[in-house]
């Protein structure tokens, strides 16, 4: 394994995907001072995820046929670049234009980033790609609390704080190119190709699963606080805490399951993962389903385990989608880390849905439910060995 590789694109991740999570917590500021409808300020959100995960894949597919390692430092720029201009922009046009770009940036990140922590991670894929992982994971948590300093010190200008961390990282990644390049292994013959051929019908198999699991795990993002305060009835800082602790669990769930990835297998982690975020999906419902101090302290023990848990098969799902399609690593990074988690994301109005006819108690059972088609869907991937066997042997027949 490759640490000062691995590590570089760990902190990289960190500083990218802190742009990810600021831009909600700027829309307040932008709803006060520029005067944005919240339909407005919601767009802005919408836009920078689909600019985003659109155009990753289509940026993996190019990548795939020409590497350009420089991409990593060049979307860093953008990501946090286009964060930073949002303050200074007068007209809503203008504004809407920079949360694009931001989301551009971090398309042209995620997949040659992927690709390589996937190389320099050697032959312990899942371990090395979990450090990735988890700087994505720190990224998106402490983004709220970095947009949250930096405005409250500078105001709505506060989002020129967002070019600084890109800023230096980008530097220190194109500093590191060249030497990135070297990771890259030789072009691959037609005949090796063919004896490690691209298995489409395993990959969209766990494309499938992870868009399901993005359903399950964004929703509980968006409602543990709104449940806990409009069902437990506490404050929403205790509602926030709660889910902090959701959050942080899962940094540790990431680390915990890259290593067993290697040890025991990809299915198999991912298989424990999502039957273990069915129980306590149905045990946080349970348990939390009412008001006082017994379901505040049943949430601030369930929330930790079940971030944990759900987030066990994170690394071992992107080494499996790049071991899906051996040929193009930058395109299963793309579809994985952008897509699939993005169409994800689009299923909470249906939870919310769910919330404002049944109550927010079914809006935890619809999850629930979520975590176990999203396990039914995994217990159909096929292993990728035996399945590449299987293809090698239909081609030579």
């Amino acid at each position: 394994m490759d640490r000062r590789a691995i590590s570089l694109l760990a902190l990289a991740h960190i500083t990218d995907d802190v742009n990810q999570s600021f831009l909600p917590a700027l829309l307040p500021l932008l709803v006060a001072e520029r005067h944005l409808s919240y339909a407005a300020a919601a767009t802005l959100v919408l836009g920078q995820a689909m600019s985003s995960s659109v155009v990753q894949p289509a940026i993996g597919y190019l990548a795939d046929k020409r590497p350009m390692p420089w991409l990593v430092g060049v979307g860093l720029l953008l990501a946090g670049g286009g964060i930073a201009g949002i303050g200074f922009m007068p007209t809503y046009a203008l504004i809407f234009a920079c949360a694009l770009i931001s989301g551009l940036g971090v398309a042209m990140f995620h997949p040659e980033a992927a690709r390589f922590a996937n190389l320099a991670a050697g032959s312990r894929k899942a371990s090395g790609m979990r450090w990735f992982a988890v700087g994505g994971n720190i990224g998106f948590a402490t983004g709220p609390a970095f947009a949250t300093i930096a405005l409250a010190t500078y105001g709505i200008t506060g989002t020129s704080l967002a070019a600084i961390p890109v800023a230096v990282m980008a530097v220190l990644l194109l500093r590191e190119a060249r030497r990135f390049h070297t990771l890259l292994p030789k072009e691959k013959s037609a005949k090796a190709k063919a004896a490690a051929p691209d298995d489409w019908s395993g990959f969209l198999r766990l494309g499938g699963y992870i868009t399901v699991r993005s359903m399950a795990y964004i929703g509980l993002v968006s409602f543990i606080p709104l449940y806990f305060v409009h069902v437990v009835g506490v404050a929403p800082w205790i509602a926030n805490l709660v889910l902090t602790a959701y959050l942080i669990a899962g940094i540790g769930g990431t680390i915990v399951g890259g290593a067993l990835a290697d040890r025991h297998g990809r299915r198999e982690v991912i298989f424990a993962s999502m039957g273990l975020s069915f129980v306590m999906v149905l045990a946080f419902a349970t348990f939390t389903n009412g008001v006082g101090l017994a379901a505040i302290v049943a949430g601030f023990i369930l929330a930790p385990v079940l971030g944990f848990v759900m987030n066990g098969a994170q690394a071992a799902s992107i080494v499996l989608a790049q071991e899906y399609l051996p040929n193009r690593l930058g395109m299963a990074s793309g579809l994985t880390l952008g897509l699939a988690v993005s169409i994800g994301g689009m299923f909470t109005p249906v939870l919310g849905t769910i919330g404002d006819h049944w109550g927010l108690h079914a809006s935890l059972l619809a999850i629930g439910a979520l975590t176990a088609l999203s396990l039914a869907l995994a217990l159909t991937m096929p292993h990728p060995a035996t399945r590449r066997a299987l293809l090698v042997a239909r081609a030579a027949a």
